[in-house]
């Protein structure tokens, strides 16, 4: 079986089970180095052939790239060819980074840096909702339900809907993007030169806000979600329904903000602290104990 071939099998067999773009994109890339890397046929790839591909292309690269090119690679020869040629391959563990989190002051200040209306609202919509980035590029009109109040996320990721709480604060500019919307015909909330915003579209327009903001930190839209998450945490919020709002299948996904809550380990006291400060408590009651006794003393006399 040919490369070309055997990569239009593996777009087939994503596609009947309903995979991303992302997810199609991806696989295909991975399989599509594997070979050209190889310069073998689809039959005759083995394990030492992926563990020399791995060894070459993705040492130097994050776990999560590893792991994805292994799932990539398994799928496609599972499906197409019945067989795993890296079934014998340790997977490595995945990192579990701490991910980059603006302070409230922080938000406020890129919020207000937006150079238009357009990009504060986007901008003040991605941390007031924790939405992902392509959620909010594919959020339409008829999403928007404002006699309720809320929204709804259409086939998030996992295929799963989920509704958040339209902020009192963006209800009159939400409102207004939706007449301009109407005016051009389109569906989206946002509306670019193609439809709709890209993804990139909304990258560029952080990156350029964070530099006018004068922020340090490194920063993506996705950024804004962590901090949405680290806040609501930071609030007394219960991990379970950030875990519902974040639209994630699992709590361990979410456990991970219990790790970069800031304010909660400022209120954390050292023991040092606590010990030094009992030290100088019984230093004082001490002291007051001798003066008290001095002062008894010159009574007497």
């Amino acid at each position: 079986m040919k490369k070309e071939e055997f990569l239009q099998k593996l777009t087939t067999e994503l596609k009947i089970t309903k995979g991303s773009k992302y997810t199609i994109k991806n696989y295909c890339f991975f399989n599509e180095k594997l070979l050209n890397f190889c310069k073998k046929e689809p039959e005759q790839i083995e394990e030492q052939d992926v563990k020399n591909f791995l060894a070459e292309h993705l040492s130097d690269k994050a776990t999560s790239s590893t792991i994805l090119a292994l799932a990539s690679i398994r799928y496609a020869y599972s499906k197409i060819l019945r067989k795993d040629p890296t079934s014998n391959i340790s997977r490595p563990k995945k990192e579990k980074k701490i991910p980059s989190v603006l302070t409230k002051d922080e938000v406020l200040r890129l919020i207000e840096a937006a150079n238009t209306k357009k990009s504060k609202l986007m901008i003040s919509l991605l941390y007031a909702t924790g939405m992902r980035v392509s959620e909010l590029t594919n959020l339409k009109t008829e999403d928007l339900q404002f006699d309720e109040q809320i929204g709804y996320i259409r086939k998030a990721k996992g295929k799963k809907d989920r509704i958040f709480r339209i902020p009192n604060y963006l209800i009159e500019d939400l409102k207004k993007a939706l007449e301009k919307s109407a005016e051009k015909s389109n569906e989206y909330v946002f509306p670019g030169t193609k439809g709709k915003m890209t993804n990139r579209n909304i990258q560029r327009i952080v990156k350029i806000t964070l530099k006018r903001a004068n922020i340090q930190k490194k920063v993506t839209p996705h950024t804004l979600r962590h901090s949405y998450a680290t806040h609501l945490l930071e609030s007394g919020v219960d991990i379970r329904k950030i875990q519902v709002l974040l639209g994630h299948e699992n709590l361990s996904t979410t456990e991970i903000y219990t790790h970069v809550s800031n304010e909660q380990i400022k209120k954390i006291e050292s023991p040092l602290d606590t010990l030094m400060q009992e030290e100088k408590e019984e230093k004082t009651e001490e002291k007051e104990e001798e003066s008290k006794e001095q002062e008894d003393k010159e009574e007497v006399k």
